[in-house]
């Protein structure tokens, strides 16, 4: 509990949530700790308060084609990537990007950010001329036809969680550290173990020891 509530602190010092995020992270971790939450550590489910499915897609995911990454130095992340998490450079654009595979599960396309205006037309929620160009460039470079300015960004993915193997809590711990990189553990209940790092971009990276095998053989 004491290792949440520093995490939360250190976040909130660091301008990455608001008072009220705070505040309610603060709510959400204290009725965690209550004794009635034990049965949740357990196993036991609360009731969902997401609305019932209307409209079922015909189909399920089973596949990650690949995610995008717009950093500041795509050479710089690569490298990273490729060496934490063994993930293999597959093509090198040259100055500009490189696709990386993700073990057998997808690709990963790392890329220098095209607009400079993007960064603060997404902080600021303004449409701006910059981010409206960024709206009309396809993933290859070409030009939408007819598209529409895109709306304020008001949801962001604040992190991703990547299972690596072999586990050992103590020494993915160690070698996190060696590599200066600061790990903040995450711990949910007897089987979910990861640690929380930071990317060069500041990106909140999850380490976790999740497996093919552990979401097989807990839906069994």
């Amino acid at each position: 509990m004491e290792h949440v509530i520093e995490n939360l602190l250190q976040d909130f010092e660091r301008g990455k949530m608001s008072r009220r995020q705070l505040i309610q992270s603060l709510a959400l971790a204290a009725a965690a700790a209550a004794p009635g939450a034990t049965l949740l550590a357990q196993g036991a489910k609360a009731p969902s308060m997401i609305p019932a499915a209307k409209d079922a897609a015909p189909w399920k995911t089973v596949w990650l084609d690949h995610i995008s990454y717009a950093v500041s130095d795509y050479r710089r992340s690569a490298a990273f990537y490729r060496d934490l998490m063994g993930w293999e450079i597959k093509n090198d654009e040259g100055s500009r990007q490189a696709t990386l595979k993700i073990g057998d599960i997808g690709e990963i396309i790392i890329r220098n950010n095209r607009q400079g205006g993007d960064a603060a037309a997404a902080t600021s929620g303004a449409s701006t001329p910059a981010a409206n160009a960024a709206t009309n460039t396809t993933a290859g470079g070409g030009q939408r036809g007819n598209a529409q300015p895109r709306p304020p960004l008001t949801g962001v993915i604040n992190h991703v969680s990547w299972g690596v193997s072999p586990w050992d809590t103590e020494k993915v711990k160690a070698e996190l550290e060696r590599r200066g990189l600061n790990p903040r553990p995450d711990m949910v209940g007897q089987n979910f173990k990861s640690f929380h790092v930071f990317d060069p971009d500041g990106w909140d990276l999850q380490i976790s020891n999740q497996t093919r095998e552990n979401h097989n053989s807990s839906a069994d």
